[in-house]
């Protein structure tokens, strides 16, 4: 089977470098793949990307080793399945707020006697290889998103459910739940303290910790934290600040001198 560079990249202890996708589109998603990202997520769950559009931007992803990886829209075993069916090598599942939560999700994306995935994987077999079947349990990453005050309530349940590999921290959502201004960087101090203490429990786990960032910046300073995981911008915020770059520059170069008079 096709190997998952996610996990054989923590067990070595390095730091896996995230790109997001929110536009719906193969050749974008191609042209972001070929850039050298660890892995690169498509958004389902926010934006405008479905099921078929999808397809394609994992095939996209397939033209290089990047690693195939799936925001679902939420905890659902349908679209669970369906996306680990299309070739995703890892899903991070939104809203994870229980140990039962985390039950179903390792439950509905491992096969018997492990979980209760239904078997039909189609592209995942192209994808993965003709022994996808006898190793997709322990191939598949799972991320669980920790991103609510009922989750931090509930933390040391969540984390210690077996087969779940990892959790992914959605900065905008605590912030909000925990009554702070929904940021994703430069975090309230309330807010800063969950993160800290997400990440802490994660490691006693023996879990990976993940987590959104708008800039490099702040990814590297917390994979200097000890984040194994951190996503840096979108395909489309990308696109845009490269624009805006180009468009100030011009503008800047376009400008009457000072002083001109018409």
């Amino acid at each position: 089977m096709r190997e998952n560079h996610l996990p054989t990249l923590w067990n070595s202890g390095g730091a896996a470098v995230n790109g997001w996708l929110a536009i719906p589109n193969s050749f974008a998603t191609e042209t972001m793949a070929h850039q050298g990202w660890d892995a690169l997520t498509v958004d389902m769950q926010h934006g405008v990307v479905d099921y078929q559009a999808m397809v394609t931007m994992l095939q996209a992803i397939s033209t290089t080793d990047t690693v195939p990886v799936v925001r679902v829209p939420w905890l659902e075993p349908g679209i669970l399945m369906k996306t680990l069916d299309a070739g995703a090598y890892a899903v991070i599942c939104p809203m994870v707020n229980t140990r039962e939560d985390a039950q179903k999700l390792v439950a509905w994306t491992s096969y018997a006697p492990r979980g209760t995935r239904s078997f039909g994987p189609v592209r995942a077999l192209l994808y993965g290889g003709a022994d996808y079947p006898q190793h997709a349990n322990d191939t598949i990453v799972r991320f669980a998103m920790i991103e609510t005050a009922q989750a931090l309530d509930n933390l040391d349940d969540i984390l210690s459910v077996e087969g779940l590999d990892a959790v992914y921290i959605g900065p905008s959502d605590l912030s909000l739940s925990l009554g702070c201004k929904p940021t994703m960087d430069d975090l309230e101090p309330k807010a800063a303290q969950a993160v800290d203490h997400i990440l802490a429990r994660a490691k006693a786990h023996g879990l990976v910790a993940g987590i959104h960032n708008t800039s490099p910046e702040s990814a590297l300073a917390r994979i200097a934290k000890g984040f194994q995981f951190v996503t840096v911008s979108s395909d489309a915020r990308l696109i845009a600040a490269g624009a805006q770059q180009v468009m100030a520059k011009m503008r800047a170069a376009k400008a009457p001198p000072t002083g001109a008079s018409y």
